[in-house]
């Protein structure tokens, strides 16, 4: 019933935008569309930004006088129109879906994101709002127990069995836990690590993995759990630029997305490691370091300049620059040099219950 609720209320959205721009057409005049603007950091932490918060930004007026506007607005309208139909039918579809209805006109993936990005602000609504649904890639393991659509996920029963994230959160009841925490891992090959491990055994935890930068539905589920059962949330990811942004979207979210980060960003995430200190306090061999390559560099440089890490995790931005002095980068699985298990006998259990006095934390002992 909220759903068709929901439905209808943007029916009714799409009517009035399309009912005004045929209006301004009718009388010769050139419709504009005006898009606000968002964004979830800014490159100047010395200002007094207002980026923290979840109002727009300034805002891009498209019209049909300048020609690179004219083709974002035909992509948008076409987008516009599919979506309308994926509404009245009650029926969900990818963005990849939505692209192959007119490949010669959309010409790249990025295209139809960006008009999907377009319709959303206009709309004021999320994404799965607009029955557009993203491939599940997020695993979850651990002492947890949910619903989604009368399908009964009971993770309990077995800890260490890997379960796929449902896709449709909004669907998400009845959650059970008796977990003490929440361990996010940056890639599955770590997840499957700890698995093997039976890591979720020996911790009562949950575990979950977006196998690289995680999609919405994973953010969406990991913040769902953080609403509902209030527990600790800790990041382990490699300890490189790449894994460092991972954990930042996480936290704080993405920038494409910032329109949306009051439900896709998780603050409580305090981050596990790795950090650039570890390689020295946990005696890592040389041979386990790669040296940071120019492209890494220049990310770590330009992840410098967010204005979140001076404001809000002053700590994170110190071991950055740590990593950036020292030049080097390694993985999760280099813990692996000592034993197999080291990362699921000792590495971890040893960060988590000093977790309070870990960089960017907040949790009071």
């Amino acid at each position: 019933m909220e759903r068709n609720a929901s439905s209808r209320a943007l029916l009714s959205k799409i009517k009035d935008l399309t009912t005004s721009l045929v209006k301004e057409l009718s009388e010769g005049r050139s419709p504009n569309i005006c898009i606000h603007k968002f964004r979830n950091y800014c490159t100047d932490p010395n200002s007094n930004c207002l980026c923290s918060s979840d109002l727009p930004k300034g805002q891009q007026v498209l019209t049909l006088t300048r020609q690179c506007h004219a083709c974002r607005i035909d992509v948008l309208l076409r987008v516009l129109v599919i979506v309308q139909k994926l509404l009245q039918e009650n029926r969900h579809g990818s963005k990849r879906d939505i692209y192959y209805m007119h490949p010669s006109v959309f010409s790249e993936q990025s295209v139809v994101d960006r008009a999907i990005n377009d319709i959303c602000i206009l709309l004021q609504c999320s994404r799965h709002n607009l029955n557009v649904v993203s491939v599940g890639n997020g695993l979850v393991m651990g002492w947890l127990q949910f619903l989604e659509a009368g399908r009964k996920f009971d993770c309990i029963s077995s800890p260490t069995t890997a379960y796929t994230i449902p896709v449709h959160v909004e669907e998400v009841k009845d959650i059970v836990s008796v977990a003490n925490y929440i361990l996010i891992v940056e890639k599955e090959s770590v997840f499957q690590r700890l698995a093997n491990d039976k890591f979720c055994n020996a911790n009562r935890c949950i575990v979950i993995t977006g196998r690289g930068y995680p999609d919405i539905p994973t953010r969406r589920f990991l913040r769902l759990l953080v609403e509902k059962l209030c527990l600790p949330v800790y990041c382990l990811v490699d300890c490189d630029p790449y894994g460092f942004d991972i954990l930042t979207t996480y936290r704080f979210g993405s920038m494409q997305m910032a329109y949306d980060a009051k439900i896709l960003r998780v603050p409580e995430v305090q981050w596990l490691g790795a950090f650039p200190s570890d390689f020295e306090k946990y005696d890592l061999p040389q041979q386990c370091l790669l040296p940071l390559t120019a492209e890494d560099k220049r990310r770590t440089e330009t992840m410098l300049l967010r204005c979140y890490l001076q404001k809000e995790v002053p700590e994170w931005r110190l071991e950055l620059e740590l990593m950036l002095q020292k030049g080097v980068k390694f993985e999760i699985e280099a813990f692996s040099v000592h034993t197999l298990s080291f990362l699921s006998e000792q590495y971890i259990p040893s960060k988590i219950p000093k977790v309070e006095v870990l960089p960017g934390n907040n949790i009071k002992s």
